[in-house]
């Protein structure tokens, strides 16, 4: 797990010109780059690193910056930031993750304009406290209030980083039913030693018996 900055999947976009001019400016502009790495700010949103073709690096920049390659800049939407990314990042530490069943799919997710917006699958951001000594002030290992971010290049030509609870995906082979499932949040902390009903025998058996705790 990388404290502040990871490397991502290289993604090879454009830049919208005005955020390389503290937003004065150069709207309806672009430039290629190639996205290589994030920094995560607990609190804030996710900002990208990118590269020029003139060679210079550009830190920390929000996901609306970018659009896809092939995309005319002028005719691409303008969702708001929040619109592309509902939460912030939860803590300094996140960990990049590109899982094989999801990557080359297909997905859509709810928006905060109650429509659904299709995309692919390109990784996924999660975040969780690193070490016991460090005190934990962040949500990211709490149940109900842990989200992760899944990378998607949207069919509009944006980008969006959205949670599991947004997203329907698209497998042919293995999502054959149409429906928003009805869940709850899960809430329960699973630990299977903290039960109190049983131990292991006071012996230097290599296959120790587990014995159940008689009721005091």
């Amino acid at each position: 797990m990388a404290y502040l900055n990871a490397n991502i999947p290289a993604l090879y976009s454009q830049i919208r010109r005005e955020y390389l001019y503290d937003l004065s400016g150069h709207v309806g502009e672009a430039e290629d780059c190639v996205i290589f790495g994030i920094a995560s700010i607990s609190g804030r949103a996710i900002l990208f690193h990118a590269i020029m073709e003139n060679g210079a690096v550009f830190y920390r920049l929000p996901i609306s910056a970018f659009i896809q390659r092939g995309f005319d800049v002028k005719k691409v939407p303008r969702p708001r930031l929040d619109e592309l990314e509902l939460w912030n990042c939860f803590s300094y530490y996140p960990a990049i993750t590109t899982f094989d069943i999801l990557a080359s799919q297909t997905g859509k997710y709810i928006g905060k304009d109650k429509k659904w917006h299709a995309g692919a699958y390109l990784f996924t951001v999660d975040w969780a406290h690193p070490e016991s000594n460090i005190v934990n002030t962040e949500h990211s290992e709490i149940p109900h209030e842990h989200k992760c971010a899944h990378i998607l290049a949207l069919n509009d030509g944006n980008y969006a980083a959205q949670p599991n609870n947004r997203l329907i995906w698209s497998i042919p082979s293995l999502t054959v039913r149409d429906e928003v499932p009805d869940w709850k949040v899960q809430t329960s902390e699973w630990n299977v030693e903290d039960t109190g009903k049983w131990k292991t025998e006071d012996t230097d058996k290599f296959f120790y018996e587990i014995e159940e705790k008689k009721n005091e």
